[in-house]
């Protein structure tokens, strides 16, 4: 019988450590059996199984351009052949008709299809939000989480980033029920540095940014006016600003909006100020405050005996590491010039308790941001109604 593993729970060591023919398997939303699918792999003995893609596709609520979810899909499974795994699927719904390529490198996709037992938890949530009147969630701002797959040095799993967003997306509507509704978290987003270290994944950042417009398109036309895409991984952050960049010429009757990460903002840093236990350099990556927050959310997910404190960053006036990044100069530097093991920070100066007390304070912050990007779309629906500049020309 084989045994499916979630790749999401490993570490970056663990993922160097499995035998390259590994199958491993990118299910596009959930249910299959996996008994079938275990037998259309072969019947290996282990196989893992990565965070499924929860939209894109027909059926899946939120549907994007064929090409444009393929684009996405193949650079994700391309990340794992760099890595040398030899045997990595796409997982589709029966009856999906469209040819995945890998972007032109040359190489089809290997793809399973079976059917799904069971409509898709992210189908439902999408189908709901589809189904009401145009009073109640399409007056709310949409929250859009992304995360990524991406390694976090010795003792944090791969999930990190989208353990934490998703947290905070749920806390969030979980404060301001009538303000905010949202979609299920993304699990793959885009890391310039993949092949650093083992483990990581990367979507590419133009088809990234691709899907992102084309699926505020979607959203747009299902009525929806107000989004806010929050990111648990830095490196979407320069892409997601080019997304609400593209988004806002393209309908101009919406507001949406992004952020630098959480507690990036001054009651966020005031947050992060009043408990830190490190120097500044200590909160980066697989830092003293990501690590916090997972024993807090996930405590069996976090191997503390691992860590590795990491804090000699190649830093100077005006470019240095800390958690909202310093100085003038923007750069990317090789990740593997800074850190040997895939950390920037001090992750072994993390409690739990810091770790609630901070995830409490990036959830008031982006509810202090809904508020805001309520107040914003309100305010310019009035100016564009009583026909300021240009608009009062183009009644």
């Amino acid at each position: 019988m084989t045994e499916f593993f979630p790749y999401e729970n490993l570490t970056w060591p663990e993922v160097n450590d499995l035998p390259r023919d590994t199958p491993l398997v990118l299910p596009l939303g959930a249910g299959y059996p996996l008994d079938r699918l275990a037998s259309a792999l072969g019947g290996p003995d282990r196989a893992g199984l990565l965070p499924p893609m929860p939209f894109g596709w027909p059926g899946s609520g939120l549907q994007v351009p064929g090409p444009t979810l393929a684009a996405y899909v193949a650079n994700l499974i391309d990340s794992l052949q760099d890595d040398g795994f030899s045997q990595v699927y796409a997982l589709t719904p029966q009856g999906l008709n469209w040819a995945i390529w890998d972007g032109g490198a040359g190489r089809q996709m290997r793809r399973i299809a079976l059917p799904q037992e069971k409509t898709s938890e992210n189908a439902e949530i999408f189908g709901s939000l589809a189904k009401h009147a145009p009073g109640e969630d399409r007056n709310k701002v949409v929250i859009i989480p992304i995360g990524h797959t991406e390694q976090h040095g010795y003792h944090l799993p791969l999930s990190t980033d989208t353990l934490i967003i998703d947290a905070i997306a749920q806390g969030i509507v979980e404060a301001t029920p009538d303000q905010a509704t949202r979609l299920p978290v993304m699990p793959y987003g885009v890391s310039t540095h993949r092949q650093a270290f083992a483990g990581t994944l990367n979507a590419g950042g133009r088809a990234f940014e691709d899907f992102w417009v084309c699926a505020i398109d979607t959203l747009v036309n299902q009525d929806f006016d107000r989004m806010y895409l929050i990111s648990g991984h830095g490196g979407n952050s320069s892409f997601l600003v080019n997304v609400i960049k593209y988004a806002g010429e393209r309908h101009r009757r919406i507001f949406c909006a992004t952020a630098w990460l959480y507690l990036s903002g001054p009651q966020g840093i005031a947050a992060l100020q009043t408990r830190r236990r490190s120097d500044i350099g200590g909160m980066g990556h697989a830092c003293e405050l990501e690590t916090a927050l997972i024993l807090h959310l996930h405590p069996d997910l976090v191997h503390m005996q691992r860590a590795v404190d990491e804090t000699d960053f190649v830093a100077t006036p005006a470019y240095y590491m800390d958690w909202v990044e310093g100085g003038a100069l923007v750069a990317n530097p090789p990740w593997d010039d800074d850190t040997k093991t895939g950390a920037y920070g001090a992750g072994s100066l993390a409690t739990t308790e810091n770790g609630k007390f901070w995830l409490e304070a990036a959830v008031a912050e982006k509810v202090s941001h809904v508020a805001e990007i309520h107040t914003q779309h309100a305010l310019r629906e009035a100016r564009r109604e009583s026909g300021f500049g240009l608009w009062g020309l183009r009644r």
